[in-house]
This record gives C-alpha cells, structure tokens and sequence, in this order.
C-alpha cells in the first residue's frame, strides 16, 4: 500500500529519520519549528530539517503553533495515513493525534518510559546511565506517555558528550523506525502500555542550567559537563570572565575548600565538595577552544596545587 506520512520534526536528530522515511514512503509535508535568531547578529536561522527539506523538494510549514488555523488545514490538505515526530519541539493536540488513521508514531530518544520530556539524552549523561536508547511509541495526549511499538539500547561511553550519543541514538531511531513501521501499518504490532509508576522526568534545559557549582562533587560536575555538550555547555566566572568548560575530568584526591582553584595534572582545576575537577579543554570569552595546559600558559594567575 502507498502510505502517505506528514513528517514533524526540528533539531539534526531529526535528519537521519526523515532521510530515511523519505526513501520508503510518500512523505506529503513536513511541519517543523519557525526560523530562530542565532549569533551575535540574531540573524534568523532555519532549523535543520527545513533545510533537509527544502534540499528533498518536500513542502514545509513553520506554524509557530500547531493549533494555528492554517496549519491545520494544511495538516487535513496533505490527508497522512501517519504522522511521524522526532523531536519536533510542540505538543500534539488531539485535534492532530486523531487526524491520520494510523495515528502519529514518535521517535524518542531514550527507554522509555525513562526520561520522558524534552532533554533525554542530557539526562541520561547527567545520570550516568550505561545504557539508553531509541523508543518507538505510539502518541498520546501526554507527554511521551503512549504506548511502545519497539525499543533498542544503546550503550554510553564514559567519552560520550550529548552531541555524540545523539548521533549514535539518531541513527539507531532512524534504523528502528524503518523496522518497526510497516508490520505496524499492518496491523501486526500490539503497542505496550507504559508503566507510570517508572517514569522519570527530563525538563527542558535553559542556559542557566550550565553554570557549575563547586560545591557538587567532581564526579557530577564531570558528567554535567559531558551531558551539556554542545549546549546550553558549562561555564564558570574566572575574574570577572566567563569561562566556558569544554571537556573536564573528576579526580577523588582530597583537596581545600570547594571554588579554590589548584593546578592538578599540568592542568587548571578546581576543588569542589568531594573531589577535584581538572579542565581539559577550556574556552575563554571571544577565544577559541584550547587544551587546558595551553589556558595555563596564558595567565598570569592560577593558584597551584
């Protein structure tokens, strides 16, 4: 059967699937979010998958709500069999979740029902999960509450940051959507109810999440460093500067007071309430990234160890 499907999604986690949905399916249309200011001009930027998009030839709308009277009448135009969402960045009304026969299928981006909400793959660094994965679910009103279709682990590397687990996990939704699609368009798929009761929650992150607090022991400051690669990163104050915190590690020796800086490993550091956390990489305001050794040789002042 020609299924039509309406493609919804933003971020470049989204490209891998809708390349690949592209290649087995009629995609009608794609909804993604508006063109954003970015940079010191505030210039505005389209997201990824209307770039994608455009490059495909694929029509596309940026409804600044979903609700918005226009988009709908779009969404009832294009008449999908399925909607698809991967990470799209709007909540589904029940208007749009009724509208295909077979409903919308979402690509998430961890095990659920472990970490629902907008920042997955932030919270299982943050957390130290060993394993996460791809979630192929069903949509509901709820926030990534619907019932599953299929699931795949995907192990984290104690070097993985959010930008390089997202490749791995935007690939492996990508692969077990193509999967998981056609016996579910068939009918031959019975979607598994969530279990509520192991839920866990991952908010939305806001730039101010990234600042560090010495007083957090080493080991978390490591991991939040590692989960909020590429953003909204990690930043502390440094004599009146921001300095943004690239790549660190924690190391359990004990030390003074938590905020002192020390020079540990030829590297600048900073003790912290349990432990110590050496800056690997390090990035000063208006310079570009730079191993921490080569931070230290810059300064005048850095208190040693």
């Amino acid at each position: 059967m020609d299924y039509s499907v309406v493609f919804m999604g933003s971020p470049d986690f989204a490209l891998a699937t809708l390349e690949r949905l592209a290649q087995a399916y009629r995609v009608v249309g794609v909804v993604t979010q508006p063109d954003k200011p970015s940079g010191r001009g505030r210039q505005l930027m389209p997201p990824p998958v209307k770039i994608l998009a455009q490059t495909m030839g694929l029509p596309v709308i940026q409804p600044e709500k979903l609700r918005h009277p226009d988009a709908m009448a779009q969404l009832r135009t294009w008449r999908p069999d399925v909607i698809v969402v991967a990470a799209f960045g709007q909540i589904l009304r029940q208007e749009v979740l009724d509208l295909p026969p077979h409903g919308c299928v979402n690509v998430h981006a961890s095990l659920l029902p472990r970490w629902r909400g907008a920042a997955p793959i932030q919270a299982a660094i943050l957390n130290g999960d060993p394993v996460t994965g791809v979630t192929i679910m069903r949509m509901d009103a709820g926030v990534d509450s619907g019932p599953i279709l299929s699931q795949r682990e995907v192990q984290v590397t104690t070097e993985d940051t959010a930008g390089s687990l997202s490749e791995r996990l935007s690939m492996a939704g990508a692969n077990l959507l193509m999967e998981t699609l056609p016996p579910y368009l068939a009918g031959s798929i019975a979607p598994m109810p969530q279990n509520p009761d192991l839920a866990t929650r991952a908010p939305m992150l806001r730039k101010e999440d990234g600042w560090l607090d010495f007083n957090q022991p080493a080991a978390a400051l490591a991991l939040k460093v590692r989960a909020y690669q590429p953003w909204p990163g990690t930043s502390m104050l440094w004599e009146g500067q921001v300095l943004k915190i690239r790549r660190a590690h924690a190391v359990s020796q004990v030390s003074s007071g938590a905020g002192d800086l020390l020079i540990l490993q030829g590297k600048p550091a900073v003790a912290t309430g349990e432990g110590i956390l050496v800056i690997d990489e390090i990035q000063p305001a208006g310079k570009k990234v730079m191993p921490g050794e080569a931070f230290l040789r810059g300064v005048r002042r850095w208190v040693a160890f």
